[in-house]
C-alpha cells in the first residue's frame, strides 16, 4: 500500500506536466490564429490559411502579411522576454512577487526612451532599443545594489523596496516630460500604454538578436538558478559560481526587459503571472520554468491582444492596460494557492 501511494504521487505530477504541455502549445495556436484572424476587419480562418499559402485577397494579403503577422511576431517575441525576465528575478531575489515592473527595470527603460524623445529629438521606435538597454541596465543595478547594501547576497524586501521606490521615480519623470512637451511625445503615446500596434519588421528585427541572447543566458544559468534557491553557502558548496550567477542573471533581465520595453513598450504583469503559473502546473525546476514561461507569456500577451482589438471595437485598448485588468484578478486567485505563491 505504501508502494502504491510513493509511485502515484510523482506519476500524478507527470500526467499533470503532460497535460499541461499539451494545453500550452494549444493556447499558442489558438493564441497565433485568433491574432491573426481577429481585428477591425475581421477575417475568415480559411482565407486567412490561403493568405499564408500565398493566395487570398489583395485586402487579405495586406492585412496578414503587412499588418497582422509582425504584430503577432512582436508579441511573440516581447512576451517571451518579459515572462523569462520575470521568472529570473523571482529565482535570483527569492522573491515570488518580484518582476520587471515591480523592480523598476520596465520604469527605468521608458524613463531612458522619453529623456531621447525631450532631449534629443528621437521618433523612430527603432531608435529606442539602445536607450531601452541603458535604462533598464541602470535601474537593474542600482536596485541589486541597494537591496545588497554591500553585504553578499541581496535582501528580497530591500530589493522591492528600491524596485518599487526608483520605479515610482522614473515613472513620475517620464509622465511630467510627456506632459511637458506633448507634441513630441504623441508619437510615443500609444508605445508607453504598451501596445503591439505598428510595429512592423524594421522595429522587430534589430531587437531579436538581443533577445535571443538574453534567452541563451537565461537557460544556461537556470541549474545555477536551483542552486541559488538552496542559499549562497549550499550553492557554493554544490560548485555554483554564485557571483557569476548574479552577473548573468543581470545581464540578461537587462537584455529581455530592455528590449521587449523599447519593442511594444511597458506592459505590467506578465513577468510577475507566468512564472506564477509555470510553477503552479509544472513545479519549481527553473530549466522547466524559463521554458514554460517562453511558450506561455506570448500566449497572455496574445489573447491580450486580441481582446484589447475587440472590446472597443473599431477603436483599440492597448495590450498594456489589457494585460493590468487581466493580471491582476489572475494574480490574486493564484496567490490564494499556497503552492503558486512560493519558490520551492
Amino acid at each position: 500500500m505504501t508502494a502504491v501511494v510513493a509511485t502515484g504521487g510523482p506519476a500524478a505530477a507527470r500526467l499533470k506536466r503532460r497535460v499541461g504541455a499539451v494545453g500550452l502549445l494549444a493556447a499558442l495556436v489558438l493564441a497565433v490564429t485568433l491574432s491573426l484572424a481577429v481585428g477591425a476587419n475581421p477575417l475568415p480562418l480559411d482565407l486567412v490559411i490561403d493568405t499564408l499559402r500565398g493566395a487570398g485577397t489583395d485586402e487579405a494579403r495586406y492585412i496578414v502579411n503587412e499588418l497582422r503577422i509582425p504584430r503577432t511576431l512582436t508579441g511573440i517575441v516581447a512576451g517571451a522576454a518579459l515572462g523569462v525576465a520575470g521568472a529570473l528575478i523571482q529565482a535570483f531575489t527569492r522573491n515570488p512577487l518580484a518582476d520587471p515592473g515591480i523592480l523598476g527595470v520596465n520604469a527605468g527603460a521608458a524613463f531612458a526612451v522619453a529623456v531621447g524623445v525631450a532631449f534629443f529629438g528621437m521618433r523612430d521606435i527603432s531608435g529606442f532599443v539602445w536607450l531601452g538597454f541603458a535604462g533598464a541596465l541602470v535601474v537593474t543595478v542600482a536596485v541589486y545594489l541597494i537591496g545588497s547594501s554591500g553585504r553578499g547576497a541581496p535582501d528580497p524586501i530591500r530589493l522591492t523596496l528600491a524596485g518599487v521606490a526608483l520605479g515610482a521615480v522614473f515613472s513620475g519623470i517620464t509622465t511630467g516630460l510627456a506632459l511637458s512637451n506633448p507634441d513630441a511625445f504623441d508619437s510615443m503615446r500609444s508605445w508607453h500604454a504598451g501596445s503591439l500596434l505598428g510595429r512592423g519588421y524594421d522595429v522587430l528585427l534589430p531587437v531579436v538578436p538581443f533577445i535571443v541572447v538574453g534567452l541563451i543566458l537565461a537557460f544556461v544559468v537556470a541549474p545555477g538558478l536551483n542552486s541559488l534557491a538552496l542559499g549562497d553557502d549550499m550553492a557554493t558548496a554544490q560548485g555554483a559560481n554564485v557571483r557569476g550567477i548574479r552577473v548573468a542573471v543581470i545581464a540578461a533581465v537587462t537584455l529581455l526587459a530592455g528590449s521587449a520595453t523599447a519593442l511594444a513598450g511597458p506592459i505590467a504583469f506578465i513577468g510577475l503571472m507566468v512564472p506564477h503559473i509555470a510553477r503552479w502546473v509544472f513545479g519549481v525546476d527553473q530549466r522547466v520554468i524559463i521554458a514554460v514561461s517562453v511558450l506561455l507569456a506570448p500566449v497572455v500577451i496574445l489573447f491580450s491582444d486580441v481582446l484589447g482589438r475587440v472590446i472597443i471595437a473599431p477603436a483599440e485598448v492597448p495590450v498594456g492596460i489589457v494585460t493590468a485588468f487581466v493580471g491582476a484578478p489572475v494574480l490574486i486567485a493564484l496567490a490564494r494557492r499556497r503552492k503558486a505563491s512560493g519558490l520551492g
